[in-house]
């Protein structure tokens, strides 16, 4: 008895042994996540631009999946970004605009109806960042760029899971502007978290060789890469010779100003630098992009060289729409309607793409909605290897989901966004459900339905043809904002039903 006994734990012991063999341990993946600064989903050639050229990320695209239906959870910078790094909405983190936002002294404009309550001005410190749950991990943890979520030294990078901070602190855009050469995105940088380069340097460039260096020193341990471009926010600067090359390709397409742009809609008359771009053909702006492209492409042959491209995951994305209605109105976001600023989808749709070996096959293409706050669950579960247990998340692992992708398919997205922006877009909300998005305007309170499968330019209001279907939508959307306690702008008394701003304006420039 005492053999049989004996007999039977060392088979079990064997067949431990042999599941061991066959299960090794999980290898955490390295992490690249490109951010761009104001990149529109038009703005990649992959996704329809025909002036600009992005080589490197249309390879990384057809390696991985390309996401046509991809969202920022906000149509401005910063409460995108945070929703990337802890996976909540902007409206859980409290950062519902840029910082500091347009009306945070509490004054408006004559021509605006309402004013917004104060936000967040900062990254709340009891909120868990990717950066930080990778720390737990013992991963190696960088960033190169933006950051642009506290105006104070405390609130920066290193306080929030990043062990080593390249360029971030609170500006949004590169400072130091002196002209096309000097300041801004050219060496001095005035930048408190990177050091001037020598004359001539290009900020792009250079955040891309610290990245190398972070990378070719931690190749050997896992490791979170935070590539956070400032580009291709403004101001407009470029190397001379790429401004040259598109120049001449601007030159040969020959359009008037009489078509490039447009103003001739009655929000564009209140500020005078409000119009909207209708073609891809500015000549800095498509050389940031080439530069941006070439130097995404830099960072990708650093991998393969070093051999550990298939252990790493790299996504690529935007945090809000294109800049094409105000500030220069640099892009054009066609077949989308409006821009940064804007809940229409050149406010919010971006290029998204994934690229991870072994677990995402190569070539792929979906339509399946997915937005900014889906990062950090995709990426916890990487390398965490386990799912998020915190249910204040609110986004979802999209590998996972890929796995029933014509399920979730009709996922609904939410967005709140109780601010004017810098760009004419004005307070709302917004879900999309099923290819239908609603917008709810503060304002007036008033809705806007429009199905995206047939309408991506969004110029056919359906809401007062399917009363039904609109209110079954606003109802979801009207708890959702009540269940996450939602602050709403309040009537500005100072408003002028009689202000008509730059009239002379009105006319195309």
């Amino acid at each position: 008895m005492g053999q049989k006994i004996a007999y039977i734990i060392t088979l079990l012991i064997c067949i431990a042994g042999q599941r061991s063999i066959a299960q090794p341990a999980y290898k955490q993946p390295n992490v690249l996540l490109i951010l761009a600064d104001d990149l529109g989903w038009a703005d990649v050639q992959c996704y329809g631009s025909s002036f600009y050229e992005t080589p490197n990320v249309n390879k990384l695209a057809a390696q991985g999946i390309r996401f046509t239906n991809g969202y920022a959870a906000c149509p401005v910078c910063s409460p995108t970004r945070a929703s990337i790094l802890t996976g909540k909405y902007p409206i859980k983190t409290g950062v519902t605009d840029w910082i500091k936002g347009r009306q945070h002294d509490g004054k408006a404009s004559p021509y605006e109806k309402m004013i917004a309550q104060p936000f967040r001005l900062m990254l709340p410190f009891e909120e868990e960042t990717i950066a930080e749950a990778a720390l737990k991990k013992n991963y190696k943890t960088f960033i190169a760029g933006k950051w642009h979520l506290g105006e104070e030294e405390k609130s920066w990078p290193e306080a929030h899971g990043f062990q080593v901070n390249k360029g971030g602190f609170s500006k949004g855009s590169p400072a130091g502007y002196k002209n096309d050469s000097t300041g801004g995105y050219f060496t001095p940088y005035s930048n408190p978290r990177l050091p001037d380069g020598p004359s001539g340097e290009y900020l792009t460039d250079r955040l891309t060789d610290e990245a190398i260096s972070f990378i070719n020193e931690n190749s050997r341990s896992p490791f979170f890469l935070m590539y956070s471009l400032y580009a291709v926010h403004n101001p407009l600067q470029a190397p001379a010779a790429l401004i040259e090359k598109y120049q001449a390709k601007k030159r040969a397409l020959q359009i008037p100003d009489s078509v490039r742009f447009r103003k001739d809609e009655p929000w564009m008359w209140f500020e005078k630098g409000w119009k909207q771009r209708t073609v891809q053909d500015n000549a800095v702006y498509a050389a940031m992009i080439e530069n941006m492209d070439d130097n995404i492409g830099r960072l990708l042959n650093t991998l393969d060289a070093l051999g550990i491209s298939d252990n790493t995951i790299v996504i690529f994305t935007s945090d809000n729409g294109g800049l094409s209605t105000a500030e220069g109105s640099p892009t054009a976001n066609g077949p989308l309607r409006a821009g940064k600023g804007w809940l229409y989808e050149g406010g919010i749709r971006v290029p998204l793409t994934i690229k991870w070996s072994g677990h995402i096959p190569a070539g792929q293409v979906s339509a399946m909605p997915v937005s900014s706050v889906d990062i950090f669950a995709t990426l916890y579960k990487a390398i965490c290897h386990k799912p998020v247990l915190n249910k204040a998340v609110d986004g979802e692992d999209m590998v996972a989901l890929l796995k029933n992708e014509k399920k979730n398919s009709g996922r609904t997205l939410f967005w709140h966004y109780p601010h004017y922006s810098n760009q004419g877009g004005k307070p709302g909300a917004a879900i999309l459900k099923n290819g239908l998005k609603l917008i709810l305007n503060y304002e007036d309170n008033s809705i806007e339905l429009y199905n995206l499968a047939n309408d991506i330019s969004e110029q056919h209001n359906i809401a007062s043809a399917n009363t039904s279907l609109a209110a079954a939508y606003k109802k979801i959307l009207d708890k959702w904002l009540h269940d996450n306690s939602a602050k709403f702008p309040v009537i500005n008394r100072a408003y002028r039903a009689d202000f008509t701003g730059n009239a002379t304006t009105k006319q195309a420039e």
